[in-house]
């Protein structure tokens, strides 16, 4: 199955599968898309086409990614572990003595990961409208104003796009984008997010930073642009890499950016550091409550660009479950061979949707030493986005991290706190109301493994109360039968 190169090609392939509504009658994207959507995405529902929206001759589509099938379906796959096995196919190269052996063995793979490469085109369906100067005018796009105390309409599934000025090494990352007018938006760049970075070079140089804002294509170029991708892999490359062909882009038409040439729509323009910080949010967000408002770069829009029939692609988040919580479980499937990588005792994780994935993950290791689970708290506190984690818990190998009431059943019966619990410090997410000061938090890890002789532990260690699996199995059958299972 082919990964969807376009928009309407995931709209046709979400139809076909039963798992898009269209809706005809006209709605407002002042609060009531979010209040129509919301309970779909809480229920399982389908995707959803809004046909007419209010303000706006754009549809708009939401609810896109919203279950692990239509993730599947985004992806080109039938399951999303067959990604990972993919990733971790290109990662198993062989390194046999001698030099030129080790060459020889990796260039295969090298091969298979340079064909992933973004191809170039001169003509693309993002550019068949140009609008500059007096016409470039946010008012075409149905912006949503999602919850009643946000500070005003915001995109909420953008594929930012900078490139580092002195290097060329381009970033797509998923910041929200708070409107100001018809032609600023906010940039809502954390200090540890790639985009930040390039504004902190382009500060340096004493140049104005060039971005794009792609909306829509691809669907692996929107979830790429917030995957926690490695230095080595750049979103662009690992777009290719999910839908096994390279990502076609085209310049962008007042700068030298590449964009995706399949989007709906490209939003270009500039950010200067140079220039006043200005005030961005509140925004209701994946935590559930409101981001504090706070001080941001401005994106200035030289020209928009777009498909004559475009459609808007958008999203709600708020109090989980909502449908980031699949575009989080992707990253969980997809990355953990990168994760094994690393620490090959991780048998798997998981980041439950009441964690709004910085707040509490599961891990379950194959534990063969005294100390293993502390050392794999601190080993993932030091490793990519993983240190925004405040809780951590480590339970063994046969403990099923997706299902969150057996994993705390079994932690919380195997801790004893004072031994078992340890707490650090380290970076906080910028959405963390609660940290103790902006940018930084204490951390809890539990320990939630069976304990080992060699850790002090010299009482037994009692088995787990479980039926014979024959009179299980008749018992079952008999149930059936009398309608009670």
């Amino acid at each position: 199955m082919a990964a969807p190169q376009s928009m309407s090609e995931f709209l046709d392939l979400l139809d076909s599968a039963g798992e898009l509504r269209r809706i005809s009658d006209e709605v407002d994207p002042y609060l009531e898309v979010t209040a129509l959507a919301e309970p779909v995405m809480k229920a399982g529902g389908p995707a959803l086409l809004f046909e007419r929206v209010k303000g706006s001759a754009a549809p708009l589509a939401i609810n896109l990614f919203g279950s692990t099938d239509r993730m599947a379906l985004a992806l080109g796959v039938q399951r999303l572990d067959e990604l990972a096995q993919r990733l971790r196919g290109l990662m198993q190269v062989e390194l046999p003595a001698g030099l030129i052996a080790k060459v020889m063995t990796a260039l295969p793979k090298l091969r298979e990961l340079a064909a992933f490469a973004p191809k170039r085109v001169k003509k693309a369906p993002c550019q068949e409208v140009v609008l500059t100067g007096d016409q470039v005018d946010l008012d075409l796009l149905p912006i949503l104003t999602c919850w009643p105390g946000d500070a005003g309409p915001f995109i909420t599934l953008p594929q930012v796009i900078t490139a580092d000025p002195a290097t060329g090494r381009i970033n797509s990352g998923m910041y929200r984008l708070q409107r100001f007018d018809s032609r600023t938006t906010g940039m809502h760049w954390h200090r540890h997010k790639g985009g930040a970075a390039h504004l902190a070079q382009a500060a340096e140089m004493g140049c104005k930073l060039p971005v794009a804002v792609a909306l829509g294509g691809p669907p692996a170029a929107i979830y790429s642009a917030c995957a926690p991708l490695p230095d080595m892999l750049d979103e662009f490359m690992f777009s290719g890499f999910l839908m096994g062909r390279p990502l076609e882009v085209v310049k962008a038409q007042t700068s030298d950016l590449l964009v995706p040439a399949a989007a709906e729509v490209v939003l270009e323009g500039y950010v200067d550091p140079a220039e006043e910080l200005r005030r961005e949010g509140p925004f209701g967000d994946h935590t559930g409550y409101y981001s504090l408002a706070d001080d941001y770069p401005v994106f200035h829009l030289t020209a928009i660009t777009h498909r004559r029939e475009l459609i808007y692609p958008t999203t709600v988040v708020g109090v989980p479950p909502m449908e980031d919580f699949y575009l989080g479980q992707a990253t969980e499937r997809i990355f953990l061979p990168l994760l094994q990588a690393v620490l090959p005792e991780v048998v798997d994780y998981h980041m439950p949707p009441e964690g709004v994935f910085h707040n509490l993950v599961f891990v379950a290791i194959k534990k063969d030493y005294p100390g293993q689970a502390f050392k794999v708290m601190n080993a993932l506190w030091g490793t990519g986005q993983m240190m925004f984690a405040k809780v951590i818990v480590v339970v063994d190998a046969d403990v099923d991290v997706h299902d969150p009431q057996r994993a705390w059943w079994e932690a919380l019966n195997h801790i004893d706190p004072a031994r078992d619990v340890i707490f650090s410090r380290g970076p906080a997410d910028a959405l963390d109301h609660a940290a103790a000061a902006p940018w930084l938090h204490s951390k809890m890890g539990v320990d939630g493994t069976k304990k080992l002789p060699d850790e002090g532990f010299t009482r037994p260690w009692p088995e787990r109360i479980e039926m014979t699996p024959e009179v299980r199995e008749k018992a079952m059958e008999r149930l059936k039968k009398w309608g009670l299972v």
